[in-house]
C-alpha cells in the first residue's frame, strides 16, 4: 500500500506541473494584438530590374493602392538601397541613406508630378479604395559604373492625426530597383561561409526546439546575385522527414553579407535524423554539410526521469522488505 501510495502521489504531482506549464504556456501566447494604423496601402511591382546604358532616359511607372476608406497623400522619392554594417548587431542592416558607388541611381531618378513636370520629391492624393499609377524617369549621365546600381522608390503616406500606441505612423512602401550596366566588366563574386546546423532557435517567443540551418554569404564582386539554401532532414529512426519545399532566394547587393537560413518548423519530440545543408550563390558551386542529430524533448527526459526514480524507490522498498520477511523467519 505504501508503493501504491508513493507511485500516486508522484504521479499527480509531475500531472500537476504539466497542468500549469500548460496553463502558463496559453496564457503568454494569448496577448492582446497591437491596435493598428488605419492607413494601408500597397505598391505593385515591389521591384524592378533594368539594363542601364550611358546618357539614355528610361520611362516607366508603378501602381499606389489605396486599401483605405479614407483619401491619402503620399510623397514620392528615391531613395539609396544598400546595407551598412553593424558592430553592435554584428550584421548588415539594411539602409537608405547610405551614398556608394552602388547607389548612383537614386540621384539619376525623378518623378513625374501632377502638373506633368519632372521633380525628386512630388506628392500625390490616392482615393479611397483606389489605386494611382505613378511615371518615373531614369536619366543616366555619360558615364555609368560597371555593375549594378540599386535604389528603392518610396510612396511614403503622409498623415495628420494617425498613431500607434500614442506615436505618429506613416505607412511608408518601397519599389527596389535593380539597375545592371551594360557597360564595364561585370563581376559576380559570392563567398559562402559558416555554414552550421543547430536544434534550436532564439526568437521573441524564447528558445523552442527546432531543427534550422544557416550560413552567410558575401557579395565580393559588383552586380546582385540570388542565394538561397535547401534543407533536407532523413530518419535514422523516426516517421518523419522533411526537405524545403519553397525555395525563396535571397537577393545581395555588392558589399554586402547575408544570413541565409532554413528551418523544420513541425521538428518532433524525438528521433535519430540525418541532415543536409545545401547552400546555392550566384556562380559558385553549392556547399554542403551533413549531421547526425538525435533528438529528444526535455519533456521525454523528465518524464524518463520520473520513471527511473518511481522504479528505483520500488526496488529499494521491495528490497528492504524482503529484508524484514527474512530477518523474521530467521528469528
Amino acid at each position: 500500500m505504501k508503493t501504491k501510495a508513493i507511485f500516486l502521489s508522484l504521479v499527480m504531482l509531475f500531472g500537476l506541473g504539466i497542468f500549469v506549464n500548460s496553463a502558463h504556456a496559453e496564457e503568454e501566447s494569448t496577448e492582446d494584438a497591437q491596435p493598428s494604423s488605419g492607413i494601408s496601402i500597397g505598391i505593385e511591382p515591389t521591384s524592378k530590374s533594368i539594363q542601364l546604358e550611358s546618357e539614355s532616359v528610361y520611362d516607366n511607372s508603378f501602381k499606389v493602392n489605396n486599401y483605405s476608406d479614407e483619401d491619402i497623400t503620399v510623397e514620392v522619392y528615391a531613395a539609396p538601397y544598400s546595407y551598412v554594417y553593424s558592430d553592435e548587431e554584428e550584421a548588415y542592416k539594411l539602409g537608405y541613406s547610405n551614398q556608394n558607388n552602388y547607389t548612383q541611381i537614386s540621384r539619376w531618378i525623378t518623378v513625374e508630378d501632377e502638373s506633368g513636370n519632372y521633380t525628386t520629391k512630388p506628392t500625390f492624393t490616392v482615393k479611397a479604395n483606389d489605386s494611382l499609377k505613378v511615371h518615373y524617369r531614369i536619366t543616366t549621365p555619360s558615364n555609368i559604373p560597371a555593375g549594378g546600381q540599386y535604389a528603392v522608390l518610396f510612396a511614403h503616406a503622409l498623415t495628420s492625426n494617425t498613431t500607434v500606441n500614442g506615436i505618429k505612423a506613416e505607412p511608408n512602401i518601397g519599389m527596389i530597383i535593380y539597375g545592371h550596366s551594360t557597360e564595364g566588366e561585370t563581376n559576380i563574386k559570392a563567398e559562402i561561409s559558416n555554414l552550421a546546423i543547430s536544434t534550436s532557435i532564439t526568437d521573441s517567443n524564447g528558445t523552442r526546439t527546432a531543427i534550422n540551418a544557416t550560413a552567410k554569404v558575401k557579395n565580393a564582386g559588383n552586380i546582385d546575385f540570388n542565394a538561397y539554401g535547401v534543407l533536407k532532414v532523413e530518419p535514422i529512426i523516426g516517421f518523419s522527414s522533411y526537405e524545403t519545399e519553397r525555395v525563396v532566394p535571397v537577393s545581395i547587393i555588392p558589399e554586402t553579407e547575408l544570413a541565409v537560413r532554413d528551418e523544420w518548423v513541425d521538428t518532433p519530440s524525438f528521433g535519430l535524423y540525418k541532415i543536409t545543408w545545401t547552400v546555392t550563390a550566384g556562380e559558385e558551386e553549392p556547399q554542403v554539410i551533413e549531421r547526425v542529430i538525435f533528438l529528444i524533448s526535455p519533456l521525454i527526459i523528465i518524464v524518463f526521469i520520473i520513471l527511473l526514480t518511481i522504479l528505483i524507490i520500488w526496488i529499494i522498498i521491495r528490497v528492504r522488505k524482503r529484508k524484514e520477511r527474512r530477518a523474521r523467519l530467521a528469528v
